[in-house]
């Protein structure tokens, strides 16, 4: 006879399987919404959330510094005491220049949508697990709170960073998944530091046949941007020694690449610099008045991140330029025990569900997770493939949501577990 807990989520699976149209549709609608950063408006993408909980008749509330930018918090308590477990996920996503991405429309058993990959789907999946298992809490033991949060492609201000400075004792709970895209193949244990910023130069300007007059501060700005990328960009970090030994693992380093793309596996260790924006000049003859460069960088967990924004500061000045931090972007690395209970629990249900393994990479962007394990609490994500993200082709394949949405609710439904309760931590 199976025991609770194989029928529990059994039945959590079978409901899923019954539910697989309506969730697809909610998929599309929920992609459908405009809830673009910046400008961060994600208020007709909360009404959307609150639809689904008030039709489950779930709690939750609203909570805002920004009325253009709520959160959504939930939380309920199961029948046990027990251990306190935190859904995350945002409303917000990157802009568009494909508006076809607006629609939604399904090709070939792919939803293509702004948000499909980052990170509607994942939050979806946050929200119907919360919504399910509250149909079940009499099994479980513990609480479930959810986190539906604004402004996380912007840094969190107004999002989850304003929810740790407010109501932090409400949302930390004793562990987070979080389900941005991270590809079903990978367990996502650390993320880089980033260090944002720009640089900027300025002229009396001139006419572009008298350089003796005047410096030019695009070409002020090219030569410190080459100079940042000879020095820091695909330079190897300073990992701790047993991250390093987690990330040149032969499985590690395929399922990187196997995920992320090729070059993932490598990547995950060095530092990299991206120049996002440069401005500067009116027209090709005249010495512009100004220039202004946009920078992100990347840097793995181990080395100093503080240092190297000294050391920039200092080249800035050697070229004649200004470097100004933007601290609301910039943050340390994290990381979470990849070898913990969650990890264990996600990785073995990835093997039931999917038959394949899902070893621990890093993660080449950022995510909310870092609040958490901040403060030392386990957080973990499973999501969709990240490789189409942010593109004009961006998109999740139907088998893939229906996936993320039975992995999370799967997990959690493990989590509150009355059984494994105080219970040993299961090998990854």
């Amino acid at each position: 006879m199976p025991d609770a807990k194989t029928t529990l989520k059994s039945e959590l699976s079978e409901l899923i399987d019954a539910n697989r149209s309506e969730i697809i549709d909610l998929l599309r609608r929920f992609l459908r919404i405009r809830s673009v950063n910046p400008p961060g408006d994600t208020r007709e993408a909360a009404d959307f959330v609150r639809s689904i909980l008030d039709r489950f008749g779930v709690p939750h509330r609203t909570v805002a510094l920004d009325e253009t930018m709520p959160n959504i918090v939930g939380r309920w308590d199961a029948a046990g005491s027990g251990r306190h477990l935190v859904l995350n996920g945002h409303l917000d996503v990157f802009p568009v220049t494909n508006e076809a991405l607006w629609s939604a429309d399904v090709r070939d058993g792919k939803i293509y949508g702004r948000g499909a990959s980052d990170m509607k789907t994942g939050t979806l999946a946050s929200v119907l697990a919360y919504c399910y298992l509250y149909q079940k809490r009499q099994q479980l033991a513990g609480a479930l709170t959810l986190t539906v949060v604004s402004d996380e492609q912007s840094g969190g201000r107004f999002g989850t960073r304003y929810l740790f400075e407010h109501m932090p004792d409400e949302i930390s709970g004793d562990c987070c998944l979080n389900g941005e895209p991270s590809g079903l193949g990978t367990l996502r244990f650390t993320e880089k530091a980033t260090l944002r910023f720009s640089l900027s130069s300025r002229s009396k300007g001139g006419h572009g046949g008298y350089p003796h007059h005047a410096p030019n501060p695009i070409e002020r700005i090219c030569k410190l941007t080459a100079r940042i990328y000879a020095d820091y960009h695909l330079k190897l970090a300073t990992l701790p020694a047993d991250v390093d030994a987690i990330l040149t693992s032969p499985e590690t380093i395929a399922a990187a690449d196997a995920n992320l793309g090729t070059g993932a596996g490598d990547i995950a260790r060095r530092i990299t610099v991206n120049i996002g924006i440069i401005k500067g000049g009116q027209k090709a003859t005249q010495i512009p008045t100004d220039c202004i460069a946009h920078l992100d960088i990347r840097i793995p967990i181990g080395s100093d991140r503080d240092a190297i924004q000294r050391q920039i500061d200092s080249l800035a000045a050697e070229h004649g330029c200004e470097m100004r931090v933007n601290w609301d972007h910039s943050y340390p690395a994290s990381m979470t025990d990849p070898f913990g209970e969650m990890a264990g629990i996600l990785r073995a249900n990835i093997r039931q569900l999917l038959g394949s393994d899902a070893p621990p990479v890093s993660s080449l962007g950022g995510t909310d997770t870092r609040y958490w394990r901040w403060r030392g609490i386990p957080a973990v994500i499973c999501g969709p493939s990240p490789l189409s993200m942010g593109t004009d082709e961006e998109h999740v394949t139907i088998e893939e949501a229906i996936a993320v949405i039975k992995l999370h609710a799967l997990c959690a439904a493990d989590y509150l577990d009355p059984a494994r309760q105080g219970e040993a931590q299961p090998p990854a």
